[in-house]
């Protein structure tokens, strides 16, 4: 029971119909079929996916049947969860590029080799791409235009007088679809997918006569600002692909407020430890202390406790062992000015071509952590590194 608690609660936002309600189905006994979906919108998987995984890995080990979904398919359509205008569809060559490693990645996680209770890896395409336009329409019916509008993001959209396009409306009826596919009891996501996800509740309840629990998690969020902890498109993505080096360095360049989360929704570690160091923050410790002992869970998780000492060890000789002069120049910019722009503008580089190279030679580090993206969108304070004698401290405007 106490295991049963822990899934209904840590990095839970929400249950559906109720916690009551799934509390008593895993007190059954029975075994129940769980599915998680991810869609292959990038080549790598986020700490904030993790979250996830984490929670399938709970349900797993009391012995639940666990689906991991691929959304090949919907990622051609583009989920337009959270998004104040339309997601550019993925070709089928891109998404075919992005799966090349999700299946390791997530592996890091959960055991797919595991044969008494094996893990499924499944896609998607196998059933959607085979769908009639009758059983589209079928579908459709399902819902009604009334619905659909009290999306956040669609209704925001609409008086804003942004294009709302007719497919965008397709996503939640074939993620929902997936539900009925794979004859599911529970579905695992975020709280960005909670409209799609009770969609598939709608129609397990059309199609199978029965009901589909929903538990949506808590999203990576920074507590004061709101903005997402974990965005590839602002460079704070920490993918578990990363090197033990700049794993350690990311989670060191996060914010402080957000060291708590972190430990509960990208770690292993019981929630009495976890709440021990709530504590030491809360009467006054230097949260740099506990954010090392973050960043040294996680690389363990990924890569061994062995490893992470030597990444530990890496972040301080590189960064907090430098002792970065407090004289060094401060300049202003934008906030979310690309890092290709900045170096140029405060003459670290000549030309953007010769910003491109130092950056693809990871000459540029901005707190300690290599930049490896000519693009990214530099949004906080922080030092800025070109080669071993280059420093500037940057300021953001506000």
């Amino acid at each position: 029971m106490e295991k049963i608690e822990e899934i209904l609660t840590r990095s839970v936002d929400a249950v559906y119909p109720s916690r009551q309600a799934l509390r008593i189905l895993l007190s059954s006994g029975k075994q129940i079929r769980v599915y998680v979906g991810i869609d292959p919108t990038a080549d790598y998987v986020h700490l904030g996916h993790s979250t996830n995984y984490l929670v399938l890995e709970r349900l797993w080990r009391l012995g639940h049947k666990i689906i991991v979904l691929v959304g090949d398919f919907t990622a051609m359509i583009g989920d337009p969860s959270d998004k104040t205008s339309a997601r550019a569809p993925l070709t089928k060559e891109e998404v075919t590029k992005n799966l090349q490693s999700f299946k390791k990645q997530i592996g890091k996680i959960l055991n797919f080799e595991d044969t008494d209770n094996p893990i499924d890896f499944l896609f998607n395409s196998t059933w959607l791409s085979k769908l009639s336009f009758e059983k589209l329409i079928e579908l459709a019916s399902n819902f009604t235009v009334q619905q659909m509008l009290e999306r956040d993001m669609f209704e925001r959209r609409v008086q804003e007088h942004k294009p709302l396009y007719v497919h965008e409306f397709f996503y939640p009826l074939l993620q929902g679809y997936d539900s009925v596919a794979l004859e599911v009891d529970l579905e695992v996501g975020g709280t960005d997918q909670t409209f799609n996800m009770l969609a598939g509740r709608t129609l397990a309840r059309r199609y199978l006569n029965r009901e589909k629990y929903v538990l949506a998690t808590t999203l990576l969020v920074h507590p004061v600002t709101g903005e997402k902890m974990m965005s590839k498109s602002l460079g704070t993505g920490i993918g578990l692909n990363e090197s033990p080096e700049n794993m350690f360095g990311k989670t060191m360049a996060l914010p402080d407020e957000g060291i708590v989360q972190m430990f509960v929704d990208c770690t292993r570690m019981p929630m009495d430890e976890i709440n021990k160091k709530k504590r030491r923050l809360e009467s006054g410790e230097n949260p740099r202390d506990i954010k090392l002992e973050l960043a040294h869970e996680i690389v363990t998780m990924y890569h061994g406790r062995k490893v992470a000492d030597g990444a530990r060890a890496h972040w301080k000789k590189v960064f907090s062992e430098k002792r970065i002069p407090e004289t060094i120049p401060e300049v202003e910019i934008n906030k979310g000015m690309l890092l290709v722009d900045v170096l140029v503008a405060n003459g670290l580089a000549k030309s953007k071509t010769g910003a491109r190279r130092l950056i693809s030679q990871k000459a540029v580090e901005f707190d300690g952590t290599v930049l490896s993206d000519a693009s990214v969108a530099l949004t906080k304070n922080g030092v800025l590194r070109v080669g071993k004698k280059k420093l500037v401290r940057l300021k953001i405007n506000k």
